[in-house]
């Protein structure tokens, strides 16, 4: 049964400037693309899909970090403030009151670092659900899989390509869909 007011579940996920090894002097993680699908959990369907860039302003966009995800520095350069893109998720998404969920914590807790280090209010609600602890009880795994191995546990395909925030949004959801239709989602 779901609780009235949870009907509707934000999915996010993020792409973060990166780099293979440690960070240039200066420069620090930042949330470069947001990826957010919202899930109707009573209908248990995907009913939006959107992307958000958002420009850095500690750091720069590496060559690694556009292999990964595909996004660039010219890409990155026209995105919008973190601040903005947090007003986006608080007044278009209404995150603060909608239970959000995510691939694992990471998400979570880069939201949680760059607000405190922007001096910007974090836009979302307490109640998250980490989809990968839910997804592996549900399957009895051992271990912890990524995203793309639980799409290959569940059957399912992944859409679009992996490390690109609203295509990951999306396979996430469809991962939350799986779990609500057998039930082992948890009633929020």
């Amino acid at each position: 049964m779901i609780a009235a007011g949870t009907r509707l579940l934000n999915v996010v996920d993020v792409e973060a400037t990166c780099w293979d090894g440690q960070p240039p002097v200066g420069s620090a993680n930042e949330i470069i693309e947001i990826g957010l699908t919202v899930v109707d959990l009573e209908a248990v369907e995907r009913v939006g899909r959107h992307r958000l860039i958002v420009r850095p302003r500690r750091s720069q966009v590496s060559a690694f970090c556009t292999e990964l995800t595909g996004l660039t520095q010219a890409e990155v350069d026209t995105g919008v403030s973190f601040a903005e893109a947090c007003r986006w998720l608080a007044v278009k998404h209404q995150a603060g009151q909608r239970v959000w969920a995510s691939w694992g914590d990471y998400d979570r807790n880069q939201f949680i670092r760059q607000c405190q280090a922007n001096g910007v209010e974090y836009p979302f609600g307490r109640r998250h659900v980490n989809t990968k602890l839910v997804f592996t009880e549900a399957h009895g795994l051992r271990k912890r899989p990524g995203m793309a191995k639980a799409l290959e546990v569940a059957g399912l395909p992944l859409e679009g390509r992996h490390h690109r925030g609203e295509d990951d949004a999306w396979n996430i959801a469809a991962l939350i869909l799986g779990l609500a239709r057998q039930e082992s989602w948890p009633s929020l």
